[in-house]
């Protein structure tokens, strides 16, 4: 079956099936619920297929068709933002549009001249074409300007903030969860195995941007008055340790990198959810807005409670593991990058303990508070599988490790021998087993 087509298509079938709904009536709306609801489900049950399908000893690629429409869900992304977003959603949705335009431009031109110079664009033949050197470095640059603004990197990053706080609550989860992976899957499975030398020329450059990113993002989360922004430069600042893992090219950084990368769309999806509870009830995200909600909603700040400190990196759950790895692959090639990202670990602290102690501690002062109400069954439903899942691969990660183990290997290994074969130096990126 082509689950991969299956999973992209699913959901803009259901949007489909919305759109032939014309009434305007309460039992339309609950019909159009009712159907995104429906697809939802079934889309998580086709990835659950391809799960389940994949071979963690296989490092090639599994599950392949011969087509893939994978580009239509940054249209999807788009339309949420500028049509249900807040006031400024036009403005915020097209500054996305030309964002990722402008790169998505230089990669088609470098896919361009990657198929004057092979013959090909079937993906598991330019892996093993060797480009020469000088191309692979405009090559590369090319990739990575793509690569740069879905992660974001600094400094192409200022589209997320905008994009995070006028999306409503479901277009954050998705820019959270799955589009800011799009850069990192890219950088592991393009740049790095197809233009291996320009990656190890270039890791010093990715470095420099990644702990920019970590310090600097940083700071402006502990000026922010708006929790949507607070953490949508949280965001940016915990993928700067995914783009620094993956750069080390040793094992540790990569699978450091994509343990980041999924628990970020865990812990980051939760906390702009947890945002949305309360945005629903009093209808502003205005920090100053909150404290002592923990009187009226403990169940709320517990599940609060828990994501604040996955996003601290608490040993026990998934943010430390992620973190933890990278920061240990930094060390091994440069001790000031890791030094440098390591303070970003203790300024993720102090601002999400700030937000969680303005939010959640302290007297119920403010008279509209004291009508909030805790969590409903249904947003229990949402919350308790992503508690469970944060401290089950806090405590196990095992199974996203091996799952990745032999792909990484094989990754790693395919570097290593390019750069022996170009006669290059490998002593700044060690291979470690």
């Amino acid at each position: 079956m082509p689950l991969l087509t299956l999973t992209t298509f699913l959901p803009l079938a259901g949007a489909l099936f919305i759109l032939m709904i014309r009434a305007q009536d309460e039992a339309a709306i609950l019909n159009i619920r009712r159907v995104a609801l429906i697809t939802t489900i079934v889309t998580f049950l086709v990835s659950i297929g391809i799960w389940t399908g994949f071979d963690p000893k296989n490092p090639g690629f599994q599950l392949t068709e011969t087509a893939s429409w994978s580009g239509s869900f940054f249209a999807y992304r788009f339309l949420i933002i500028g049509i249900w977003g807040g006031q400024r959603r036009v403005y915020a949705s097209y500054k996305f549009f030309l964002y990722t335009l402008a790169g998505s431009v230089l990669m088609m031109l470098a896919v361009m001249a990657m198929y004057w110079q092979s013959g090909t664009t079937d993906i598991t033949e330019l892996v093993n074409h060797p480009f020469p050197a000088t191309m692979q470095w405009w090559l590369w640059f090319a990739f990575f300007a793509s690569f740069a603004v879905k992660m974001p990197m600094w400094p192409v990053h200022t589209w997320l903030p905008d994009a995070h706080v006028e999306a409503p609550t479901a277009g954050s989860v998705l820019l959270a969860a799955i589009m800011l992976k799009m850069g990192g899957y890219g950088f592991l499975r393009f740049s790095l195995p197809m233009f291996p030398l320009a990656s190890v020329d270039l890791a010093p450059f990715i470095f420099t941007l990644s702990v920019v990113a970590i310090v600097y993002t940083s700071l402006v989360a502990l000026v922010q008055e708006d929790m949507k922004k607070l953490i949508a430069y949280s965001s940016i600042a915990h993928m700067g340790f995914v783009t620094m893992g993956i750069f080390t090219l040793n094992t540790q950084g990569l699978q450091g990198a994509v343990f980041q990368m999924f628990s970020h769309g865990l812990v980051s999806g939760a906390l702009f959810l947890c945002v949305g509870v309360v945005y629903d009830r009093l209808h502003t995200r205005e920090i100053s807005a909150y404290g002592g909600l923990v009187n009226r909603m403990p169940v709320y700040a517990t599940v609060f409670m828990v994501m604040t400190m996955a996003n601290v990196g608490l040993p026990g759950t998934s943010g430390f593991i992620g973190e933890f790895l990278t920061l240990s692959a930094a060390f091994q090639v440069n001790t000031w990058v890791a030094a440098f990202a390591a303070l970003g670990v203790i300024l993720s602290a102090a601002y999400a303990l700030w937000l969680f102690r303005r939010v959640v501690w302290g007297a119920l002062t403010k008279t509209n508070l004291k009508a909030m109400l805790d969590l409903s069954p249904r947003e229990i439903a949402i919350f308790a599988p992503l508690v469970v899942l944060v401290i089950l691969f806090g405590v196990y990660p095992l199974p996203v490790l091996d799952a990745t183990a032999a792909s990484l290997d094989a990754l790693l290994h395919s570097v290593h021998a390019a750069i022996d074969a170009a006669g290059q130096t490998a002593s700044a990126v060690p291979l470690i087993r």
